[in-house]
């Protein structure tokens, strides 16, 4: 997925109010940013560490600038490393939308049809995909987004207590117990994580749901992105660890 205009940087003052952040360019001056994110977005707030935004060039927003991306020190070896971080969570969709058109989830690939946020199950939910095909289950996607490095290549799910996340599980858990095909897919935009595990010790009743709608035959992947100032793009599969 390519930006519609090569991003443009500063450097984090603070985020505040849930959804803004203060920056400063490189010629002194502070900007707000709007900050896609709901998250606690744990581990991913520097200050004095670049960030890059989008413009939306719309003189009828109060913030057009958007928070985009960040540098994020995570260590490895005993030693920082600068990696990058996709923190607008609204581009999680279109980028599993985009590997799910290309055909590269082999498991998916037979699917010709994908719709978006589709209302389904007994706690009134939209799942983010329905993937359909004739002569194949009906299969129901649901995506979340992953930023929090741990260090040596380890990503957690979730940041902060997810009680919507955990109704998510547990619609797809019955999805499987009627019969169906149901999906959780993470989607990494972190280049300092190499594989994904639940986050037990920030939301156990999520971990333990999790497990129960695997046991009940729910999939679950993660993919990780490529991601520069011009464009971002899931391009290979990660390991989920599930203990």
């Amino acid at each position: 997925m390519k930006y519609p205009e090569i991003l443009q940087e500063g450097r984090l003052i603070r985020r505040y109010k849930r959804f803004m952040a203060d920056v400063e360019l490189a010629d002194g001056q502070q900007i707000t940013l709007h900050c896609p994110n709901t998250g606690s977005m744990k581990n991913c707030l520097y200050p004095g560490k670049r960030v890059w935004y989008s413009d939306s060039h719309n003189p009828k927003r109060k913030y057009p600038c958007t928070w985009e991306q960040a540098e994020i020190p995570v260590m490895f070896d005993g030693k920082e490393r600068m990696t990058l971080a996709g923190l607008n969570t609204g581009r999680a969709n279109p980028l599993v939308e985009e590997l799910l058109q290309a055909g590269r989830v082999t498991s998916l690939a037979q699917y010709s049809t994908i719709r978006r946020e589709v209302k389904y199950g007994s706690e009134n939910s939209r799942i983010d995909f329905l993937l359909t095909q004739d002569g194949l289950p009906d299969c129901f996607l649901e995506v979340k987004s992953v930023t929090l490095a741990m260090g040596e290549g380890l990503g957690l799910f979730p940041d902060a207590v997810t009680s919507r996340g955990t109704k998510h599980l547990r619609e797809l858990r019955e999805i499987c117990e009627q019969g169906g095909r149901a999906v959780l897919l993470f989607c990494v935009q972190h280049t300092g994580i190499d594989r994904v595990a639940p986050a037990d010790e920030i939301d156990p009743e999520y971990g333990q749901t999790l497990r129960e709608a695997i046991r009940a035959g729910v999939e679950v992947m993660a993919w990780g992105a490529d991601i520069s100032q011009e464009s971002i793009e899931l391009k290979r599969e990660l390991p989920v660890l599930i203990v």
